[in-house]
């Protein structure tokens, strides 16, 4: 570890628990999502959103279960190597990187995710993060 520098993996280390595949408002899916979900799993994309998804602000999501979990959550990931934008980038994410709080909440979730950071050398991280995402 460097002391100017944080490297991605200490700030988070996926531990494969399935805590980011619970709740926390959905997973957003493109249409590009649609398709290469439904190729994967053989699905017919023209009805991709009516049998996998439920809508939030207009969108589709990825639907879940009765115990919360993603419907592609069977204690790992059912789709992942098509896995949405969301879910690759978890939990480098804008609307959990913006604002130190929704970081540190997602942290008492996620096991991945080191708490041990000092806030300051974690915001400058997270910053940098954001503003090579904003570059693309």
């Amino acid at each position: 570890m460097t002391y100017d520098t944080l490297r991605l993996s200490e700030v988070f280390q996926c531990k494969k628990c399935g805590n980011c595949c619970k709740g926390f408002g959905g997973t957003f899916i493109t249409a590009e999502d649609i398709e290469a979900i439904s190729n994967y799993i053989k699905a017919d994309p023209r009805n991709f959103v009516t049998d996998y998804c439920q809508m939030s602000k207009g969108k589709p999501i990825l639907g879940q279960g009765k115990n919360g979990y993603c419907l592609f959550w069977n204690g790992l990931c059912l789709i992942h190597p098509v896995k949405p934008r969301m879910c690759r980038e978890w939990p480098f994410i804008k609307a959990v990187m913006v604002d130190i709080d929704n970081w540190s909440e997602m942290a008492s979730c996620c096991p991945g995710i080191n708490n041990g950071i000092p806030v300051s050398r974690l915001k400058e991280c997270l910053g940098k993060v954001m503003s090579k995402q904003s570059d693309r």
